[in-house]
């Protein structure tokens, strides 16, 4: 059976659960929910939790660095498990999204993306599939302060149906394959 490594891209502590930076966190969390997988065990700089979900086995990993250092658990954990970059799926924020909607992409650069410039660092390469979760674009103001803001009531109330959404994208991503996925999910 292959095996795929689902990583959350977020910060760790009480203080940033809630922000929009830790939407990939959030997904991993609601698939961890779903699956009955636990990522509770302290491995590569992060937590970690493996099992069998969609006929698959996955292994889950919230890097528990801080964002602008994700690169080094994420490097740890493929090292480890033996993967390769086409078994590795990053859920992240994403500013260039509205709120609400959820694209799939394929390699590319890191937009701005701390998380994303550490794992292109460590990774020595960008070719690895993302489930991008919108948090939209302040209208004014800082983009930093912005995306460690909690996310509004009303973006709150949706939250739920968005980490859905992502976690359907991503078992149709193991399932049918990146084209398929991104043909349905990116037309939304």
């Amino acid at each position: 059976m292959a095996a795929k490594l689902i990583v959350g891209l977020g910060n760790p502590g009480p203080k940033y659960s809630w922000t929009r930076h830790n939407a990939g966190f959030m997904v991993l969390d609601r698939l961890a929910s779903l699956s009955g997988i636990q990522v509770t065990r302290k491995a590569f700089s992060g937590l970690s939790g493996d099992g069998n979900w969609s006929a698959e086995r996955v292994y889950l990993l919230k890097p528990q660095t801080f964002m602008n250092l994700s690169g080094r658990s994420v490097a740890e954990a493929l090292r480890f498990y033996k993967l390769s970059l086409s078994d590795l799926i990053v859920i992240h924020d994403d500013l260039d999204i509205p709120f609400g909607k959820v694209k799939l992409k394929e390699g590319g650069g890191h937009g701005g993306h701390n998380g994303l410039r550490s794992l292109a660092q460590e990774l020595g390469s960008s070719a690895y599939a993302r489930i991008r979760v919108g948090i939209g674009r302040p209208v004014h103001g800082d983009v930093v302060n912005f995306v460690l803001t909690n996310f509004a009531k009303e973006e709150m109330d949706s939250l739920l149906e968005v980490l859905d959404t992502s976690v359907d994208a991503l078992e149709m991503m193991i399932k049918e394959g990146m084209p398929k996925a991104m043909s349905i999910f990116n037309a939304r």
